[in-house]
Parts: C-alpha cells; structure tokens; sequence
C-alpha cells in the first residue's frame, strides 16, 4: 500500500466509524491506552473498552471480551503486546469490524492474515490519535 493511498484509506475509515472498541483499555488514567480512549471520546467516537480485569475505566464501560460487546463496532483499537494479536483473531472475525487497528508497536503480520483475508481493513504500528490528527490537519475527515 503506497503512503498516498494508505492515508487515504485511513482517513475515510475515520470518518466513516463511530465506535470504536479499546482492547486492553486500563483504569489507569496514566496509560496511553486510557489517554488514546479519552481523546476519542473528546472527538466525538463512542468508545468502549475491552479488558476482563475491569468493568469502567473512568467513565468508560468496559467488556470481558469483544464478543460480549452487544452492538456493532466500527474499529477494533489494540494495546495488547505483539504476541498476543493472534488469541485476539477469532474475536475479531466474529465481531466484523470495520478495521482492526494495531497501535505503535505492535504488529503481527502472520497473526492477522485471517482478517485481512475477511476483507477487514488492518492498520499496524500506527497511533490511531496520530492519524486522525493528520487525517484534519490535511482535511481528509
């Protein structure tokens, strides 16, 4: 995917979701995962969290897991270490999202494959905060 066409791509993906669901969301208001969930919230997403240690993170709520989320979600935002995508996978072919979206740092391209080949769209390493900040900054959403 050439860097014209991915920019592309991700800002109509933002400006087309709504939902967005943050797997391992923390409680923790210092941790980026919480931070990135506030900011989405700040710019108008309706966002949840994934975590089965939690059941709010603030103002959040929070699932066990994607499947118990009981309505569609148009992202699925991963802060969960590189080497765990793949017990993630199986969830997120059944939820169907619009994209699955792997923050800075983690990528697994073996891992999600399936997704790809579903015909989600898949983002890897990137900051979702970032990208919608260059998304308006250059008036693509």
């Amino acid at each position: 995917m050439n860097d014209s066409y991915e920019m592309e791509t991700i800002c109509k993906l933002l400006s087309r979701s709504r939902t967005i669901a943050v797997v391992g969301l923390s409680d923790n208001p210092d941790r980026t995962s919480r931070q990135i969930a506030e900011f989405l919230i700040e710019k108008g997403f309706k966002v949840v969290g994934v975590n089965p240690a939690i059941k709010k993170a603030g103002e959040i709520e929070v699932y066990p897991d994607l499947t118990s989320i009981p309505f569609e979600i148009d992202i699925v935002d991963v802060f969960r270490r590189s080497e765990t995508i793949p017990e993630l996978i199986d969830e997120v072919i059944s939820k169907n999202p619009k994209a699955l979206w792997l923050q800075q740092g983690i990528r697994n391209d073996q891992a999600v494959k399936p997704v790809i080949d579903k015909g989600i769209i898949t983002i890897q390493d990137k900051c979702i905060a970032v990208y919608y900040n260059l998304c308006k900054a250059f008036n693509k959403n």
